[in-house]
């Protein structure tokens, strides 16, 4: 059974940069949501015993087309929310340590290089989407965005996402409305470098 994140803050913990309400209802509901469908539907598929890194990365091997399309977007937002959520800290670790610090500036000269391209590419996301920092098993690093509830797992790239910021209106209207770039600016407030640097190490052995 796929299991949605339990939250490692209290739902205003995280204010002024997203609010209470919102962690509310997306976490509570829209996650929620994604969580029971992706159940329900790796079990129809006969997937349920896999890993969603290994769903996502294989949608392929689904023969049937509605199966397939439906745990593209109902997985592809149960593992993104996961992720997502588990990065804050309302105590955030404003940098990237090891490994991962070393990654960054080798790939793009600096952090705050890092940050602006990735928020380039979530302010550039047009609709509904995501902007990603992801790695190979080697460790090098590549920053992109992906439409719906797509990441590089689903897009067949062979990266595994460290990063996720989530573009969807969703994430950021109760208190930004159509402001998406200030929304934007606030999530590194709270984006915890410290879980970021984890997940890397996790992924690069």
């Amino acid at each position: 059974m796929y299991e949605q994140i339990k939250l490692s803050y209290a739902t205003d913990a995280l204010e002024p940069y997203i609010d209470k309400v919102t962690v509310e209802t997306h976490h509570g509901k829209h996650h929620a949501t994604y969580t029971t469908n992706f159940n329900d539907l790796a079990q129809k598929a006969g997937v349920a015993d896999k890993s969603a890194e290994e769903v996502l990365a294989n949608l392929d091997k689904i023969s049937d087309e509605t199966l397939r399309k439906g745990i593209r977007n109902q997985g592809g937002g149960y593992y993104n929310h996961n992720l997502y959520f588990e990065m804050f800290s309302p105590n955030a670790v404003k940098a990237p340590t090891g490994k991962l610090a070393a990654a960054i500036d080798k790939k793009f000269g600096s952090l705050d290089a890092c940050k602006e391209e990735l928020s380039k590419l979530a302010a550039a996301q047009f609709g509904s989407g995501w902007a990603f920092l992801s790695t190979d098993k080697a460790g090098n690093l590549t920053a992109s965005n992906s439409l719906n509830q797509d990441n590089p797992l689903s897009e067949g790239k062979g990266l595994i996402p460290i990063l996720a910021l989530d573009v969807w209106e969703h994430a950021y209207y109760l208190k930004y409305k159509n402001l998406r770039p200030d929304y934007i600016k606030a999530f590194w407030e709270i984006l915890d470098w410290g879980k970021v640097s984890a997940r890397y190490d996790e992924v690069v052995k």
